[in-house]
C-alpha cells in the first residue's frame, strides 16, 4: 500500500514538473522577438507572498501574479520590468508616471487624483477568505468587523460594495493586522487564500484559523489611467492574457504554493524553541562571561607586564610612549620638556653595595620623582638605571625645586644611611617644539635627551644639560609673557598708543589706529610682534584685545566730552573669531556703555584671517555692518588671496600694504600693481587708506593715483595718548613736509 502511494506522489510530481517545463518552453517560443520588445514597467506590492514577493536569492520580484503577467506581456510583445510600489495604496500608485501599469486590481477604480482608470482582462481568479483566532464564530457578514492591509484599499472598496454593513479597518503591515485581531479590535482578517497559505506558516500564528469557504473571489487584473496610451497597453495585454491557458495558470500557482517560501526569523525560532534557546543562551552567556573575565584578567596582567616596570611600578618605555602621546594630544597648549637621566657607575653600586641596595635606590629615585609629578606628567624606567620624565616646563624655579626635592635626595641616598658614597646623577633635557606636537615621536625626543645625557656623563661627573637651550630660553620667555598677562592688565602695564591717519591732500588728521605696548615688569619693553604671537598661540589674545577695545572706548568717550570727536581703528585677531563668541554683540555693548556711535570704532581685520576661517569671519563682518560698524581689511596685498577675498567679503575700507613698493622685486612693476589695485578698489565702491608710507615720494605717488588717506612713519610714528591728544591743538597742521616729532 505504501509503495503504491509513493508511486502516485512521484508520478504527480513528475507531471507537475513536466507542465511547468512545457509552459516555460512554450512561452519562450511564443514570445515574438523578446530581445527587441518594448519594456513595460509594472508597479506591484511585494507584501503578498506568494502572489508578489522578492526572491530571497536574487532579490528580484517574483510570484504567481508576476509570472503570469510576465508570460502574458511576452505574448503581447513586451519585456517587463517590475518595480516595488512605494505608495500606500494602488490608487495612489496609479498617479505615478514611473509605472506603465499597476497591479493587482479587482476592477477599475478611480486614481487618488480622481482620474478614471482602465483595467485588463482577468489573469486569474483569487479567492478571498477570512482568518480568525481559533474556531471563533464570526458575526453575520453585514455586521462583521474586518481587518485588511492598507495596500488592499481597492479590494476594500469592492468588499464594501458587496457587503454594505461591513466595517473595514486598514493596517500598514500583517503583524499590525494580527495584533488587532488578537486584541479584539476586529472579528476577522481578510486576504486572498494564496497569501494566507504563506502567512500562516509563521509559528506564532499557529492559533489562527482559515475559514474554508471563500468569502468572495476577486479578479486579478492590471490597471492604468484611462488615456490613449493606457488603452493601447491594456489592449495589447488583453491579447496576451487571452492566450494564457488554464494549464499554465495551474502550473504557476502550483510552482509557488509548493515552495517553502516562509523564512524563519529570530523571533520565530524563539517562539518555537524558546525554552531551549533560553537555556542555551544562558549557558553560552555564562561561558562568555567567564571567558571574558579570564581574558580581561590576563589582558590586565599582560598590560602591566608590558606597560609597567615590575621593579619600580612606574611606566615601562612602552607604557611611557603611550602616556606621553596621550598627554601631548590632550594638552596641546602646555609647554613640556622631556628629561633622560641615569645613575653614573651604577654597576659599581651593585657590586659594592649589593643588588638589593641598587634596587632600593632605583625604587627610591622613581618613587620620589613620581610623587613630585602632577597627573599631566609621567615617568618611566628604561631598563637598568635609566629613567625618563615628561615635565611641564615651568621655568628655572620649577627645575630648581625638582632638583632640591628629588635629585639631591638621590645624591645623598647612601650618605643619609650612614654609607660613605655619593650618588652621581647625569641627565639631558629636551624642550619640546611646536613641531613635536604636530608630529609626535617619543623615541625621537628621547634620542635628543639621551644624546645630551651621554655628553654630560662623558664630560662631567654630575648634572644636567639642555639639548636645545634656544628653545628653552624661548619657552621661558613665553611662560613669563603668559603668566604676567593678568597682572599687566590689572596694573595698566599694557599701554594704548595711537598712530595717526592723515588726509595728505588737506593735511588733516582723520583718525588713528590703536596699538598695544607692554612695559613688562621683568622682561622690559616688549615688541608687539613678540607678545602678540605668543598670546595667539596660547589663546590669550582675546583677553588682551578686550582690554584694548575697552581702553580705546574710554579714550573716545573722554574726547567726545572735550569736543574732539575722533574715530579709531582697532585690531581684531584671527584667533578672536570663533563660533562660540558673539563679537558683534560685544562691540555693540561697548559703544552703548560709553555713549559712542558705531562710526567712531572701526574694526580692522587682517587679510589672512579671511583665508583661515572665511565662513565665520564673513558672517561676523556682515553682522558688524548691520550694527553700523565699518569693517576694514588690514594688510591688503600681504597674503595670497586678496582679489578673491574682495569678491567674497563685504568690507568698507581697504588698508593697502605698501610692501608693493618697499620689498624686493621690480619697483616699476610694484607701482603698476599698486595703481591697478587702487583703481580696482575705487570701482568696487570701497574706501582706501595706504599704510606703511615712509617717504614723501611715496605719499605724492599715492596722491596722484587718487589715494589721499595714509598712515606711516613719514607722517607719525605710534605715540602715547598724551602725544596724540596734543595734535588736536593744531588742526590746520600740514603734512606735505615732515613735522617736528616725525620721522
Amino acid at each position: 500500500m505504501k509503495v503504491v502511494r509513493g508511486s502516485k506522489r512521484l508520478l504527480a510530481s513528475l507531471f507537475c514538473a513536466f507542465l511547468v517545463l512545457t509552459c516555460m518552453v512554450a512561452s519562450v517560443l511564443a514570445a515574438p522577438g523578446t530581445s527587441d520588445s518594448e519594456t513595460l514597467t509594472i508597479g506591484v506590492p511585494v507584501d503578498r507572498c506568494p502572489v508578489f514577493y522578492l526572491d530571497a536569492e536574487t532579490d528580484e520580484i517574483t510570484g504567481i501574479g508576476a509570472d503570469l503577467m510576465r508570460t502574458a506581456a511576452a505574448k503581447a510583445g513586451y519585456n517587463v520590468a517590475f518595480r516595488v510600489i512605494k505608495e500606500k495604496t494602488l490608487k495612489d500608485a496609479l498617479d505615478n508616471k514611473d509605472y506603465d501599469v499597476v497591479m493587482p486590481f479587482g476592477s477599475a477604480v478611480a486614481a487618488a487624483s480622481g482620474h478614471p482608470s482602465i483595467v485588463s482582462d482577468n489573469l486569474l481568479q483569487t479567492p478571498f477568505t477570512l482568518v480568525t483566532v481559533g474556531s471563533h464564530e464570526t458575526p453575520p457578514l453585514n455586521k462583521l468587523r474586518v481587518g485588511m492591509l492598507h495596500s488592499l484599499g481597492g479590494a476594500a472598496e469592492t468588499v464594501r460594495q458587496l457587503y454594505p454593513g461591513i466595517k473595514i479597518a486598514l493596517y500598514e503591515t500583517m503583524p499590525d493586522c494580527v495584533r488587532a485581531l488578537r486584541a479584539g479590535k476586529v472579528d476577522a482578517l481578510l486576504h486572498n487564500s494564496y497569501v494566507w497559505y504563506y502567512v500562516l506558516q509563521k509559528p506564532s500564528y499557529s492559533n489562527l484559523t482559515v475559514h474554508p469557504m471563500a468569502m468572495f473571489s476577486m479578479d486579478f487584473r492590471a490597471g492604468t489611467l484611462d488615456t490613449p496610451k493606457g488603452r493601447e497597453i491594456i489592449g495589447r495585454l488583453n491579447g496576451g492574457i487571452a492566450s494564457l491557458t488554464d494549464t499554465r495558470r495551474q502550473a504557476v500557482i502550483l510552482d509557488h504554493t509548493s515552495r517553502r517560501l516562509y523564512r524563519y526569523d529570530f523571533f520565530d525560532y524563539l517562539y518555537q524553541y524558546g525554552v531551549i534557546i533560553l537555556l542555551a543562551f544562558l549557558l553560552i552567556a555564562s561561558l562568555i562571561v567567564i571567558a571574558v573575565m579570564k581574558y580581561r584578567a590576563q589582558e590586565e596582567k599582560m598590560r602591566k607586564l608590558v606597560d609597567y616596570d615590575s621593579l619600580t611600578g612606574v611606566y615601562s618605555l612602552n607604557g611611557f610612549r603611550k602616556r606621553v602621546e596621550e598627554l601631548m594630544r590632550a594638552n596641546p597648549d602646555t609647554p613640556y620638556l622631556l628629561s633622560y637621566g641615569n645613575i653614573k657607575n651604577f654597576k659599581y653600586i651593585n657590586d659594592r653595595m649589593g643588588k638589593k641596595a641598587g634596587d632600593k635606590l632605583l625604587r627610591f629615585w622613581l618613587k620620589k620623582t613620581q610623587d613630585a609629578l602632577s597627573d599631566k606628567e609621567a615617568v618611566c624606567r628604561i631598563g637598568a638605571d635609566h629613567m625618563a620624565v615628561l615635565h611641564i616646563a615651568g621655568g628655572e624655579e620649577s627645575l630648581r625645586m625638582h632638583n632640591q626635592d628629588v635629585v639631591n635626595h638621590v645624591r645623598s641616598y647612601f650618605t643619609d644611611r650612614g654609607k660613605d658614597y655619593k650618588v652621581q646623577v647625569c641627565g639631558g633635557i629636551y624642550v619640546l617644539t611646536p613641531e613635536d606636537y604636530r608630529q609626535i615621536d617619543v623615541d625621537h625626543m628621547l634620542d635628543y635627551a639621551r644624546v645630551t645625557e651621554k655628553r654630560v656623563r662623558e664630560t662631567r661627573n654630575d648634572g644636567w644639560e639642555f639639548y636645545n637651550p634656544e628653545q628653552w630660553e624661548k619657552g621661558k620667555r613665553a611662560a613669563d609673557v603668559i603668566n604676567n598677562l593678568p597682572a599687566a592688565i590689572q596694573s595698566d602695564n599694557l599701554k594704548i598708543w595711537y598712530q595717526p591717519q592723515v588726509d595728505f591732500k588737506t593735511g588733516k588728521v582723520t583718525g588713528a589706529e590703536a596699538l598695544c605696548r607692554w612695559a613688562h615688569t621683568t622682561l622690559g619693553y616688549l615688541q608687539p610682534a613678540e607678545f602678540i604671537s605668543i598670546l595667539e598661540q596660547t589663546g590669550l589674545i582675546y583677553d588682551m584685545d578686550c582690554y584694548v577695545w575697552d581702553k580705546v572706548c574710554q579714550d573716545l568717550c573722554r574726547w567726545n566730552e572735550q569736543g574732539c570727536r575722533q574715530s579709531v581703528s582697532v585690531n581684531l585677531s584671527r584667533c578672536d573669531i570663533r563660533e562660540d563668541r558673539d563679537l558683534p554683540k560685544h562691540f555693540h555693548n561697548l559703544i552703548q556703555k560709553y555713549g559712542l556711535t558705531p562710526d567712531q570704532l572701526r574694526i580692522e581685520i587682517t587679510e589672512t584671517a579671511y583665508v583661515d576661517n572665511p565662513e565665520v569671519l564673513i558672517s561676523t563682518t556682515k553682522q558688524l555692518q548691520e550694527l553700523g560698524f565699518q569693517v576694514e581689511m588690514d594688510d591688503f596685498g600681504s597674503g595670497y588671496s586678496s582679489l578673491n577675498m574682495l569678491k567674497q567679503v563685504p568690507v568698507d575700507r581697504i588698508k593697502l600694504d605698501m610692501r608693493f613698493l618697499t620689498e624686493e622685486g621690480d619697483p616699476e612693476k610694484g607701482r603698476i600693481i599698486l595703481s591697478s589695485v587702487i583703481q580696482m578698489v575705487r570701482l568696487l565702491g570701497m574706501n582706501l587708506i595706504a599704510e606703511g608710507v615712509e617717504t614723501l615720494e611715496q605719499a605724492r605717488f599715492l596722491q596722484n593715483l587718487g589715494c589721499t588717506e595714509m598712515q606711516g612713519y613719514y607722517f607719525y610714528k605710534p605715540m602715547s595718548v598724551q602725544s596724540f591728544e596734543k595734535l588736536f591743538e593744531n588742526e590746520s597742521l600740514r603734512v606735505d613736509e615732515p613735522q617736528d616729532g616725525k620721522k
